[in-house]
């Protein structure tokens, strides 16, 4: 018997299932099963990674194949060489340097863990880092992950998948900011087709998640947003996680602006609920992209309830996250502001709401202005009754986003 034979009969009958069992799992002959566990017949890739996901064996059943077939030494060298060639390119100097850095970790066999940690820094230096330096750091690693799944067919696969679609999501949120709607919903469909590949569902409603949130700033049809998130909420199910509660902030303002304002606030106060049941850890996540503290539930209750003409809840809402974000946070600080003077607005003060939302772009460092922030902008502008917009506060707040 081969040891990889060995370690399936093993974790078959661990599971207490027959060779027929397994067959009707995995969709290959019971027969060509047997003799492979007594070592008569050579297991192939495919079959070994089946069989590992059929029993959820953890990876251990690659592993054997691996071992026995010194597939994971050729791959490895693969890989390495794949890598070497990209740092000794001419291409950009991120990705050459990147490239070297992953090949010198995967001389020493550091696999996964270091790419899960990549996407949680990543978490962090969205709210910090200047968008261009943002960008071509995340270009060089997808440009080095991109080698590395290539060859990769073990048990690893569906981690680095989920790695892949979660910087996906980080490209396309770089170029929403940047007024590049058209290319953001490509890089949306490629995160999307990435998570599900993964087969991690937690995955997929991530990239559904900031997919809908992004459908209310990027210009498309509100209603398309709406739709994605149709799709993705019988996935979620309601699972207290950061991305339900995204899913169920970003089809909350997709309601309110649509003008489906009862079914927005239905929908705030379904987020409240799942927020509740939130880990700590996950609340805890104050300054990163992959949390979900109360703040970014106060946010959407400014955002609704600003667009629902609920304007004492606005209001409240805006209080207490104004409080709540961290210094870092700046841009979404003033996205707040801008929904407080769309309330005033609202509520008859239309000079001191144009006078408010234009100091409160002009008090934002240049940097970090970017086309979400203009986006909510415009949503001030919107709301300003006809006859209003003679005043020149009006003309002198919208050249600051239009000119």
């Amino acid at each position: 018997m081969s040891a990889f034979g060995s370690a399936l009969r093993d974790a078959r009958v661990s599971r207490g299932l027959s060779l027929r069992a397994m067959s009707a799992l995995v969709n290959w002959d019971f027969g060509y099963l047997g003799q492979i566990e007594r070592g008569a017949r050579q297991a192939s890739a495919n079959l070994a990674a089946a069989c590992d996901r059929a029993l959820d064996a953890g990876g251990i059943l690659v592993a054997a194949f691996e071992r026995e077939s010194g597939e994971a030494d050729m791959r490895r060298r693969s890989v390495l060489r794949a890598l070497g060639a990209m740092a000794l390119s001419t291409g950009p100097a991120a990705v050459t340097l990147e490239a070297l850095r992953h090949g010198l970790s995967a001389a020493v066999r550091n696999h996964v863990d270091e790419w899960e940690q990549i996407v949680t820094d990543y978490g962090y230096a969205f709210y910090t880092t200047a968008a261009d330096e943002l960008m071509e750091q995340v270009t060089a690693d997808l440009a080095v992950l991109q080698t590395v799944l290539a060859a990769d067919t073990t048990a690893r696969r569906p981690a680095l998948l989920r790695v892949a679609g979660q910087l996906s999501v980080i490209v396309a949120l770089g170029l929403v900011s940047s007024g590049q709607p058209y290319l953001a919903r490509r890089w949306w469909a490629t995160a999307d087709r990435l998570a599900d590949e993964s087969g991690d569902p937690d995955a997929r409603v991530l990239t559904w998640a900031w997919n809908v949130v992004n459908g209310c700033y990027d210009g498309r049809p509100l209603d398309q947003a709406i739709a994605v998130s149709d799709q993705a909420l019988p996935l979620a199910n309601d699972r207290p996680t950061a991305a339900t509660c995204g899913l169920l902030a970003g089809r909350a303002q997709a309601l309110a602006r649509a003008g489906r304002h009862t079914e927005a606030t239905a929908t705030v106060e379904r987020l409240a609920d799942v927020t509740e049941g939130l880990p700590a850890a996950v609340v805890g996540e104050v300054e990163s992209l992959w949390g979900w503290p109360e703040h970014r539930l106060r946010h959407t209750e400014s955002y609704v309830h600003t667009h629902t003409g609920a304007l004492a809840k606005a209001e409240a809402a805006q209080d207490r996250v104004l409080e709540l974000y961290p210094a870092s946070q700046v841009r979404l600080r003033t996205q707040v502001q801008l929904h407080r003077a769309t309330c005033l607005i609202k509520g008859g003060c239309v000079s001191d709401g144009l006078r408010y939302a234009a100091d409160v772009i002009d008090g934002l460092p240049s940097e970090q202005h970017n086309q979400v922030v203009y986006a909510v902008a415009r949503q001030v502008a919107a709301v300003v009754p006809a006859p209003e917009r003679r005043q020149p506060v009006f003309g002198e707040l919208t050249a600051r986003f239009d000119g």
